[in-house]
Protein backbone atom coordinates (compact mmCIF):
# COMPACT_ATOMS: atom_id res chain seq x y z
CA UNK A 1 0.00 0.00 0.00
CA UNK A 2 1.77 3.19 -1.15
CA UNK A 3 2.28 5.73 1.62
CA UNK A 4 2.23 9.25 0.15
CA UNK A 5 2.20 11.40 3.30
CA UNK A 6 5.87 11.85 4.16
CA UNK A 7 5.30 15.55 4.89
CA UNK A 8 3.25 14.51 7.91
CA UNK A 9 5.63 11.83 9.07
CA UNK A 10 8.21 9.92 7.06
CA UNK A 11 8.58 6.16 7.53
CA UNK A 12 11.34 5.20 9.96
CA UNK A 13 14.59 4.99 8.00
CA UNK A 14 16.33 1.58 8.19
CA UNK A 15 19.47 3.30 9.51
CA UNK A 16 17.40 4.88 12.28
CA UNK A 17 15.99 1.50 13.28
CA UNK A 18 19.48 -0.02 13.50
CA UNK A 19 20.86 2.94 15.46
CA UNK A 20 17.89 2.89 17.84
CA UNK A 21 18.35 -0.78 18.66
CA UNK A 22 22.06 -0.32 19.29
CA UNK A 23 21.59 2.80 21.40
CA UNK A 24 18.96 1.12 23.56
CA UNK A 25 21.74 -1.15 24.83
CA UNK A 26 24.40 1.55 25.20
CA UNK A 27 22.59 4.84 25.87
CA UNK A 28 20.14 4.14 28.69
CA UNK A 29 22.17 5.63 31.56
CA UNK A 30 22.24 9.22 32.85
CA UNK A 31 24.77 11.16 30.71
CA UNK A 32 25.35 13.56 33.62
CA UNK A 33 26.92 10.81 35.76
CA UNK A 34 30.64 10.05 35.89
CA UNK A 35 30.52 6.28 36.15
CA UNK A 36 31.16 4.03 33.17
CA UNK A 37 27.56 3.72 31.94
CA UNK A 38 27.02 7.47 32.26
CA UNK A 39 30.20 8.26 30.36
CA UNK A 40 29.15 5.89 27.59
CA UNK A 41 25.77 7.62 27.32
CA UNK A 42 27.47 11.03 27.29
CA UNK A 43 29.72 9.97 24.43
CA UNK A 44 26.68 8.93 22.39
CA UNK A 45 24.88 12.20 23.14
CA UNK A 46 27.90 14.36 22.33
CA UNK A 47 28.55 12.52 19.08
CA UNK A 48 24.91 12.93 18.06
CA UNK A 49 25.02 16.63 18.86
CA UNK A 50 28.16 17.16 16.78
CA UNK A 51 26.67 15.31 13.81
CA UNK A 52 23.37 17.20 14.06
CA UNK A 53 25.17 20.54 14.30
CA UNK A 54 27.19 19.72 11.18
CA UNK A 55 23.99 18.87 9.28
CA UNK A 56 22.23 22.03 10.48
CA UNK A 57 25.22 24.33 9.95
CA UNK A 58 25.89 25.54 13.48
CA UNK A 59 28.24 24.89 16.41
CA UNK A 60 27.54 21.89 18.66
CA UNK A 61 27.15 24.15 21.70
CA UNK A 62 24.45 26.11 19.84
CA UNK A 63 22.17 23.08 19.40
CA UNK A 64 19.93 21.31 21.91
CA UNK A 65 17.53 18.40 21.54
CA UNK A 66 13.86 18.78 22.50
CA UNK A 67 10.91 16.43 22.87
CA UNK A 68 9.41 17.44 19.48
CA UNK A 69 9.60 19.98 16.69
CA UNK A 70 6.59 21.79 18.14
CA UNK A 71 8.34 22.01 21.51
CA UNK A 72 11.43 23.41 19.80
CA UNK A 73 9.35 26.13 18.12
CA UNK A 74 7.60 27.14 21.33
CA UNK A 75 10.88 27.16 23.26
CA UNK A 76 12.58 29.16 20.51
CA UNK A 77 9.88 31.80 20.22
CA UNK A 78 9.40 32.15 24.00
CA UNK A 79 13.14 32.29 24.71
CA UNK A 80 13.89 34.81 21.99
CA UNK A 81 10.99 37.07 22.97
CA UNK A 82 11.98 36.96 26.64
CA UNK A 83 15.60 37.66 25.80
CA UNK A 84 14.61 40.73 23.79
CA UNK A 85 11.70 41.95 25.90
CA UNK A 86 13.32 45.37 26.28
CA UNK A 87 13.16 45.81 22.50
CA UNK A 88 9.41 45.18 22.36
CA UNK A 89 6.77 42.51 21.90
CA UNK A 90 6.30 42.67 18.13
CA UNK A 91 6.67 39.47 16.08
CA UNK A 92 6.69 39.20 12.29
CA UNK A 93 5.56 35.93 10.69
CA UNK A 94 4.49 34.86 7.24
CA UNK A 95 0.80 34.18 6.69
CA UNK A 96 1.58 30.54 5.83
CA UNK A 97 3.67 29.54 8.85
CA UNK A 98 2.98 26.21 10.54
CA UNK A 99 0.27 26.42 13.17
CA UNK A 100 2.89 25.72 15.86
CA UNK A 101 4.59 29.04 15.04
CA UNK A 102 1.28 30.92 14.98
CA UNK A 103 0.28 29.40 18.32
CA UNK A 104 3.66 30.21 19.85
CA UNK A 105 3.28 33.85 18.78
CA UNK A 106 -0.14 34.24 20.39
CA UNK A 107 -0.12 36.86 23.11
CA UNK A 108 2.41 39.03 21.29
CA UNK A 109 1.83 41.84 18.81
CA UNK A 110 1.90 39.86 15.54
CA UNK A 111 2.19 41.09 11.95
CA UNK A 112 1.48 38.52 9.25
CA UNK A 113 3.32 39.11 5.98
CA UNK A 114 1.11 38.16 3.00
CA UNK A 115 2.23 35.72 0.33
CA UNK A 116 1.87 35.52 -3.42
CA UNK A 117 -0.43 32.98 -5.02
CA UNK A 118 2.55 30.60 -5.15
CA UNK A 119 2.81 30.73 -1.35
CA UNK A 120 6.10 32.66 -1.26
CA UNK A 121 6.80 35.86 0.63
CA UNK A 122 8.64 38.85 -0.79
CA UNK A 123 11.73 39.97 1.17
CA UNK A 124 10.65 43.57 0.65
CA UNK A 125 7.36 42.81 2.38
CA UNK A 126 9.26 41.38 5.35
CA UNK A 127 11.43 44.47 5.48
CA UNK A 128 8.34 46.70 5.46
CA UNK A 129 6.83 44.74 8.36
CA UNK A 130 9.85 45.20 10.67
CA UNK A 131 9.55 47.94 13.30
CA UNK A 132 11.68 49.43 16.04
CA UNK A 133 9.87 47.24 18.59
CA UNK A 134 10.20 44.02 16.53
CA UNK A 135 11.78 41.42 18.78
CA UNK A 136 11.62 38.40 16.47
CA UNK A 137 10.82 37.37 12.90
CA UNK A 138 9.82 33.83 11.88
CA UNK A 139 9.91 32.20 8.46
CA UNK A 140 9.61 28.58 7.39
CA UNK A 141 12.22 27.24 5.01
CA UNK A 142 9.54 25.47 2.95
CA UNK A 143 5.79 25.16 3.32
CA UNK A 144 4.41 21.94 4.75
CA UNK A 145 1.18 22.02 2.70
CA UNK A 146 2.25 23.13 -0.78
CA UNK A 147 6.04 22.68 -0.76
CA UNK A 148 6.94 26.23 -1.76
CA UNK A 149 10.46 27.19 -0.68
CA UNK A 150 10.83 30.58 0.96
CA UNK A 151 13.62 33.10 0.26
CA UNK A 152 15.19 32.49 3.67
CA UNK A 153 18.63 33.86 2.80
CA UNK A 154 17.19 37.15 1.52
CA UNK A 155 14.85 37.56 4.48
CA UNK A 156 17.70 36.71 6.87
CA UNK A 157 19.77 39.51 5.31
CA UNK A 158 16.89 41.94 5.73
CA UNK A 159 16.45 40.93 9.37
CA UNK A 160 20.17 41.06 10.06
CA UNK A 161 20.36 44.59 8.69
CA UNK A 162 17.49 45.60 10.98
CA UNK A 163 19.01 43.87 14.01
CA UNK A 164 16.12 41.43 14.31
CA UNK A 165 16.79 37.69 14.89
CA UNK A 166 15.15 35.31 12.41
CA UNK A 167 13.77 31.95 13.54
CA UNK A 168 13.58 29.42 10.71
CA UNK A 169 11.22 26.46 10.92
CA UNK A 170 13.21 23.96 8.84
CA UNK A 171 11.18 20.85 9.67
CA UNK A 172 10.20 20.11 6.07
CA UNK A 173 13.53 20.89 4.42
CA UNK A 174 16.33 19.56 6.64
CA UNK A 175 16.29 16.19 4.91
CA UNK A 176 17.31 17.92 1.67
CA UNK A 177 19.99 20.24 3.02
CA UNK A 178 20.79 22.98 5.56
CA UNK A 179 18.75 26.17 5.63
CA UNK A 180 20.37 28.99 3.67
CA UNK A 181 21.26 32.38 5.01
CA UNK A 182 22.44 33.97 8.21
CA UNK A 183 19.54 32.87 10.40
CA UNK A 184 19.56 33.27 14.18
CA UNK A 185 17.43 30.38 15.44
CA UNK A 186 16.36 27.17 13.72
CA UNK A 187 14.06 24.28 14.57
CA UNK A 188 13.54 20.79 13.18
CA UNK A 189 11.59 17.59 13.81
CA UNK A 190 13.08 14.12 13.42
CA UNK A 191 9.96 12.28 12.27
CA UNK A 192 9.86 14.52 9.18
CA UNK A 193 13.13 13.06 7.87
CA UNK A 194 12.68 9.41 8.87
CA UNK A 195 13.79 9.54 12.49
CA UNK A 196 11.68 8.44 15.45
CA UNK A 197 8.91 10.68 16.73
CA UNK A 198 9.55 12.58 19.94
CA UNK A 199 12.84 14.24 18.95
CA UNK A 200 13.18 17.86 17.88
CA UNK A 201 16.12 20.21 17.71
CA UNK A 202 16.62 23.88 18.47
CA UNK A 203 19.67 25.84 17.36
CA UNK A 204 20.33 29.29 18.85
CA UNK A 205 23.37 31.02 17.40
CA UNK A 206 25.86 32.78 19.63
CA UNK A 207 25.06 36.42 20.16
CA UNK A 208 21.28 35.95 20.10
CA UNK A 209 19.69 37.20 23.29
CA UNK A 210 17.82 34.20 24.64
CA UNK A 211 16.17 33.59 28.00
CA UNK A 212 14.77 30.05 28.40
CA UNK A 213 11.21 30.04 29.70
CA UNK A 214 10.92 26.35 30.53
CA UNK A 215 11.24 25.04 34.09
CA UNK A 216 14.81 25.35 35.36
CA UNK A 217 16.97 22.36 34.46
CA UNK A 218 20.69 22.00 33.94
CA UNK A 219 20.23 19.65 30.98
CA UNK A 220 20.55 20.81 27.37
CA UNK A 221 21.99 24.19 28.42
CA UNK A 222 18.79 24.88 30.33
CA UNK A 223 16.82 25.16 27.09
CA UNK A 224 15.10 21.74 27.08
CA UNK A 225 14.32 20.36 30.52
CA UNK A 226 14.02 16.66 31.19
CA UNK A 227 16.07 13.51 30.79
CA UNK A 228 17.41 13.18 27.25
CA UNK A 229 16.02 10.30 25.20
CA UNK A 230 19.47 9.28 24.00
CA UNK A 231 18.48 6.21 21.94
CA UNK A 232 15.89 8.25 20.02
CA UNK A 233 18.33 11.15 19.59
CA UNK A 234 21.02 8.85 18.23
CA UNK A 235 18.53 7.28 15.82
CA UNK A 236 17.24 10.69 14.73
CA UNK A 237 20.70 11.98 13.89
CA UNK A 238 21.71 8.73 12.18
CA UNK A 239 18.66 8.98 9.92
CA UNK A 240 19.36 12.65 9.16
CA UNK A 241 22.88 11.81 8.03
CA UNK A 242 21.58 8.87 5.97
CA UNK A 243 18.92 10.87 4.11
CA UNK A 244 21.42 13.65 3.49
CA UNK A 245 23.77 11.12 1.88
CA UNK A 246 20.90 10.04 -0.38
CA UNK A 247 19.52 13.54 -0.94
CA UNK A 248 21.15 14.46 -4.24
CA UNK A 249 20.10 11.36 -6.16
CA UNK A 250 16.77 10.89 -4.42
CA UNK A 251 15.85 14.56 -4.81
CA UNK A 252 16.29 14.37 -8.57
CA UNK A 253 14.32 11.13 -8.81
CA UNK A 254 11.41 12.29 -6.64
CA UNK A 255 11.26 15.67 -8.37
CA UNK A 256 10.81 13.85 -11.66
CA UNK A 257 7.92 11.82 -10.21
CA UNK A 258 6.31 14.94 -8.74
CA UNK A 259 6.69 16.73 -12.08
CA UNK A 260 4.78 13.86 -13.63
CA UNK A 261 1.95 14.29 -11.12
CA UNK A 262 1.89 18.07 -11.59
CA UNK A 263 1.62 17.67 -15.37
CA UNK A 264 -0.73 14.71 -15.59
CA UNK A 265 -3.34 15.50 -12.93
CA UNK A 266 -4.78 18.55 -14.76
CA UNK A 267 -4.85 16.49 -17.98
CA UNK A 268 -6.61 13.55 -16.37
CA UNK A 269 -9.01 15.35 -14.02
CA UNK A 270 -11.09 18.35 -15.19
CA UNK A 271 -11.34 21.46 -13.04
CA UNK A 272 -8.19 20.96 -11.00
CA UNK A 273 -5.79 23.60 -9.71
CA UNK A 274 -2.21 22.57 -8.91
CA UNK A 275 -0.98 24.96 -6.22
CA UNK A 276 2.43 26.04 -4.96
CA UNK A 277 5.49 27.32 -6.77
CA UNK A 278 6.22 25.08 -9.79
CA UNK A 279 10.00 25.63 -9.53
CA UNK A 280 11.08 26.80 -6.05
CA UNK A 281 9.62 23.88 -4.13
CA UNK A 282 10.49 20.77 -2.19
CA UNK A 283 11.29 17.86 -4.51
CA UNK A 284 8.86 15.35 -3.02
CA UNK A 285 5.64 17.31 -2.46
CA UNK A 286 2.73 18.39 -4.67
CA UNK A 287 -0.71 19.72 -3.78
CA UNK A 288 -3.76 20.13 -6.00
CA UNK A 289 -7.39 21.09 -5.42
CA UNK A 290 -10.40 19.64 -7.24
CA UNK A 291 -13.58 21.58 -7.80
CA UNK A 292 -16.93 20.06 -6.82
CA UNK A 293 -15.67 17.35 -4.46
CA UNK A 294 -15.81 16.62 -0.76
CA UNK A 295 -12.16 16.46 0.30
CA UNK A 296 -12.72 14.01 3.12
CA UNK A 297 -14.52 11.60 0.79
CA UNK A 298 -11.71 11.81 -1.77
CA UNK A 299 -9.16 10.91 0.92
CA UNK A 300 -11.27 8.00 2.11
CA UNK A 301 -11.74 6.68 -1.43
CA UNK A 302 -8.02 6.97 -2.18
CA UNK A 303 -7.33 5.11 1.06
CA UNK A 304 -9.71 2.34 -0.04
CA UNK A 305 -7.79 2.22 -3.32
CA UNK A 306 -4.55 1.75 -1.39
CA UNK A 307 -3.10 5.28 -1.25
CA UNK A 308 -2.40 7.21 1.93
CA UNK A 309 -2.49 10.94 1.17
CA UNK A 310 -3.21 14.09 3.17
CA UNK A 311 -5.16 17.29 2.64
CA UNK A 312 -5.35 20.96 3.53
CA UNK A 313 -8.98 21.02 2.49
CA UNK A 314 -11.71 22.70 4.47
CA UNK A 315 -14.00 19.78 3.65
CA UNK A 316 -13.12 17.49 6.53
CA UNK A 317 -14.96 16.64 9.68
CA UNK A 318 -12.11 17.98 11.81
CA UNK A 319 -11.60 21.24 9.90
CA UNK A 320 -14.70 23.28 9.16
CA UNK A 321 -12.69 26.33 8.07
CA UNK A 322 -10.27 26.48 5.14
CA UNK A 323 -6.58 25.77 5.59
CA UNK A 324 -4.94 29.04 6.62
CA UNK A 325 -2.19 28.33 4.09
CA UNK A 326 -4.54 27.92 1.13
CA UNK A 327 -6.60 30.88 2.33
CA UNK A 328 -3.51 33.12 2.49
CA UNK A 329 -2.52 32.04 -1.02
CA UNK A 330 -5.99 32.77 -2.36
CA UNK A 331 -6.26 29.37 -4.04
CA UNK A 332 -9.03 26.80 -4.13
CA UNK A 333 -9.38 24.89 -0.87
CA UNK A 334 -12.10 22.38 -1.65
CA UNK A 335 -11.08 18.90 -2.67
CA UNK A 336 -7.46 19.51 -1.70
CA UNK A 337 -5.04 16.59 -1.98
CA UNK A 338 -1.42 16.69 -0.78
CA UNK A 339 0.94 14.03 -2.11
CA UNK A 340 4.34 13.84 -0.41
CA UNK A 341 6.53 10.98 -1.56
CA UNK A 342 8.84 9.25 0.92
CA UNK A 343 12.37 8.23 0.03
CA UNK A 344 12.29 5.12 -2.13
CA UNK A 345 8.86 5.66 -3.70
CA UNK A 346 8.49 3.40 -6.72
CA UNK A 347 7.68 4.86 -10.14
CA UNK A 348 4.96 2.26 -10.71
CA UNK A 349 3.17 3.39 -7.53
CA UNK A 350 2.96 6.94 -8.90
CA UNK A 351 1.68 5.64 -12.22
CA UNK A 352 -1.01 3.60 -10.46
CA UNK A 353 -2.03 6.66 -8.43
CA UNK A 354 -2.52 8.57 -11.66
CA UNK A 355 -4.65 5.72 -12.98
CA UNK A 356 -6.86 5.60 -9.89
CA UNK A 357 -7.32 9.32 -9.19
CA UNK A 358 -9.59 10.29 -12.14
CA UNK A 359 -12.13 7.58 -11.31
CA UNK A 360 -12.15 8.51 -7.63
CA UNK A 361 -12.79 12.19 -8.32
CA UNK A 362 -15.43 11.42 -10.97
CA UNK A 363 -17.23 9.07 -8.59
CA UNK A 364 -17.31 11.64 -5.77
CA UNK A 365 -18.53 14.35 -8.16
CA UNK A 366 -21.22 12.01 -9.39
CA UNK A 367 -22.52 11.43 -5.87
CA UNK A 368 -22.79 15.19 -5.41
CA UNK A 369 -24.47 15.68 -8.81
CA UNK A 370 -21.69 18.08 -9.78
CA UNK A 371 -21.49 19.55 -13.30
CA UNK A 372 -19.43 17.53 -15.73
CA UNK A 373 -18.45 20.55 -17.84
CA UNK A 374 -19.32 24.24 -18.03
CA UNK A 375 -22.99 24.64 -18.94
CA UNK A 376 -23.87 26.46 -22.18
CA UNK A 377 -25.30 29.98 -22.05
CA UNK A 378 -29.08 30.14 -21.72
CA UNK A 379 -31.76 32.34 -20.26
CA UNK A 380 -31.71 35.99 -19.43
CA UNK A 381 -32.52 36.25 -15.72
CA UNK A 382 -30.02 36.88 -12.93
CA UNK A 383 -30.19 34.23 -10.22
CA UNK A 384 -29.89 33.85 -6.48
CA UNK A 385 -28.51 30.54 -5.23
CA UNK A 386 -29.57 29.65 -1.70
CA UNK A 387 -26.78 27.46 -0.32
CA UNK A 388 -27.40 28.29 3.35
CA UNK A 389 -26.75 25.36 5.63
CA UNK A 390 -24.78 23.53 2.96
CA UNK A 391 -21.09 22.78 3.38
CA UNK A 392 -18.15 22.83 0.99
CA UNK A 393 -18.19 21.99 -1.88
CA UNK A 394 -21.97 22.33 -2.35
CA UNK A 395 -22.09 26.16 -2.65
CA UNK A 396 -19.60 26.10 -5.53
CA UNK A 397 -21.37 23.17 -7.19
CA UNK A 398 -24.67 25.07 -7.09
CA UNK A 399 -22.97 28.15 -8.55
CA UNK A 400 -21.46 26.12 -11.38
CA UNK A 401 -24.85 24.60 -12.22
CA UNK A 402 -26.55 27.96 -12.75
CA UNK A 403 -23.82 30.19 -14.20
CA UNK A 404 -24.86 29.16 -17.72
CA UNK A 405 -28.43 30.29 -17.05
CA UNK A 406 -27.25 33.92 -16.74
CA UNK A 407 -26.52 36.09 -19.77
CA UNK A 408 -22.98 37.34 -20.26
CA UNK A 409 -22.65 40.38 -18.02
CA UNK A 410 -25.36 39.12 -15.67
CA UNK A 411 -24.84 38.26 -12.03
CA UNK A 412 -25.33 35.29 -9.73
CA UNK A 413 -25.62 35.77 -5.99
CA UNK A 414 -24.72 32.83 -3.79
CA UNK A 415 -26.02 32.86 -0.21
CA UNK A 416 -23.82 30.79 2.07
CA UNK A 417 -22.97 30.51 5.75
CA UNK A 418 -20.03 28.18 5.09
CA UNK A 419 -16.69 29.84 5.90
CA UNK A 420 -15.01 27.98 3.04
CA UNK A 421 -17.17 29.78 0.47
CA UNK A 422 -15.30 33.02 1.19
CA UNK A 423 -12.20 31.44 -0.36
CA UNK A 424 -13.64 28.90 -2.78
CA UNK A 425 -16.04 31.12 -4.75
CA UNK A 426 -13.33 33.67 -5.72
CA UNK A 427 -10.98 30.79 -6.53
CA UNK A 428 -13.65 29.17 -8.73
CA UNK A 429 -14.13 32.47 -10.56
CA UNK A 430 -10.42 32.70 -11.34
CA UNK A 431 -10.29 29.10 -12.54
CA UNK A 432 -13.40 29.46 -14.72
CA UNK A 433 -12.65 32.96 -16.06
CA UNK A 434 -15.62 34.60 -14.34
CA UNK A 435 -15.61 37.88 -12.42
CA UNK A 436 -15.89 37.82 -8.65
CA UNK A 437 -17.73 41.04 -7.81
CA UNK A 438 -17.49 40.77 -4.04
CA UNK A 439 -19.16 39.85 -0.79
CA UNK A 440 -21.78 41.56 1.31
CA UNK A 441 -23.43 40.75 4.60
CA UNK A 442 -26.68 38.81 4.53
CA UNK A 443 -29.29 37.98 7.12
CA UNK A 444 -27.51 34.66 7.53
CA UNK A 445 -23.93 34.21 6.44
CA UNK A 446 -22.89 36.22 3.41
CA UNK A 447 -23.93 36.94 -0.17
CA UNK A 448 -21.23 36.31 -2.79
CA UNK A 449 -21.77 38.02 -6.14
CA UNK A 450 -20.36 36.65 -9.39
CA UNK A 451 -20.67 38.24 -12.86
CA UNK A 452 -20.63 36.00 -15.88
CA UNK A 453 -17.99 37.13 -18.36
CA UNK A 454 -18.05 34.34 -20.92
Amino acid sequence: MPYFDAASSAPLHPVARQALQAALDEGWADPARLYREGRRARLLLDAAREAAAEAVGCRPDELVFTSSGTRAIHAGVAGAMAGRRRVGSHVVVSAVEHSAVLHAAQGFDVTEVPVARTGAVAPDAYAAALREDTALACLQSANHEVGTEQPVADVASVCRAAGVPLLVDAAQSLAWGPAAGDWSLLTGSAHKWGGPAGVGLLAVRKGVRFAPQDPADERESGRAPGFENIPAIVAAVASLRAVRDEAAAESERLRSLVDRIRARVPELVPDVEVVGDPVRRLPHLVTFSCLYVDGETVLHELDRAGFSVSSGSSCTSSTLTPSHVLRAMGVLSEGNVRVSLPVGTAEEDVDRFLEVLPGVVADVRGRLDAPVSPAPAAGETALVVDALGKRCPIPVIELAKVIGDVPVGGKVTVLSDDEAARLDIPAWCEMRGQEYVGERAAERGAAYVVRRTS
